[in-house]
């Protein structure tokens, strides 16, 4: 009896932390060596994203009208036109347009940054030779949440972001956060869609949420494992201490 009953606790023991390889491991059957050839991935611009804009030329004083930081000035002294005090954003409003100094309403909703750049630089064009435009989006988020280790919204440097970095800088997944299954929330256009990622498979960075845009949700789902622990884990832990004690006692009872 004892010793079936030792059997049994091995077997609870082994079966509650069964878990498959290939659903814990990134990019499977992914070998060394391969290459593969990414999407194209451009982000773009949309409404609320905040932008600094800087305009530079030859002569400063003919590039200071178009920076934020001199459009008010009556000072003569515009020898700083690069420093960083000199910078100021400008957020696009819901109608995707910024109010550019020195210009007016330009409309960049929907344009990469290269784009946008492009467009200011004609505009700007008109008014100087050879403006140099520095277009930079300083406040591109996404939001991580379900099972990783440290979720919320993670602030990105630059404008692009793969979902492996994202997963990466929330602190990776749990060991129960469900792989093949992960949930991209995307807005575009005012409506939002739900996508599903399998990082489990290799050819993922051939997915179209590969790179993930302005405001991406990310929702890592919990896997069979931590569903069911939630539901019977504090019962089992309890019947595996009882049956503990039991088969203790009857083992210091037959000495």
């Amino acid at each position: 009896m004892i010793k079936k009953a030792f059997v049994f606790l091995g077997l609870v023991l082994i079966l509650s932390s069964c878990a498959s390889n290939k659903k814990i491991i990134y990019l499977n059957e992914a070998a060394a060596g391969t290459t593969s050839s990414l999407v194209e991935y451009q982000n773009k611009l949309q409404p609320d994203d905040n932008l600094i804009i800087t305009v530079t030329a030859d002569e400063p004083t003919l590039a200071a009208p178009f920076n934020l930081m001199y459009v008010n000035s009556q000072t003569s002294q515009l020898t700083n036109i690069n420093s960083s005090d000199a910078l100021t954003s400008y957020l696009i409003d819901q109608n995707g347009e910024i109010d550019f100094a020195g210009i007016g309403k330009v409309k960049l909703s929907g344009l990469t940054r290269i784009e946008a750049e492009n467009k200011i630089k004609e505009l700007v064009s008109r008014e100087i030779v050879d403006p140099v435009i520095n277009l930079r989006l300083i406040n591109f988020k996404v939001s991580v949440m379900g099972e990783v280790l440290r979720p919320g919204t993670i602030r990105i440097v630059g404008d692009r972001v793969t979902i492996l970095e994202a997963l990466s800088l929330a602190g990776d997944m749990t060991i129960y956060g469900k792989r093949e299954d992960i949930m991209v929330i995307r807005e575009a256009n005012g409506a939002k869609t739900v996508n599903y990622v399998d990082i489990t498979d290799k050819d993922i960075i051939n997915s179209p949420f590969y790179y993930l845009d302005q405001n991406d949700l990310i929702y890592v789902k919990p896997n069979k494992t931590r569903v069911n622990s939630s539901v019977i884990g504090p019962n089992l832990t309890v019947g595996i201490s009882a049956l503990s004690l039991v088969v203790t006692i009857i083992a210091l009872s037959l000495r």
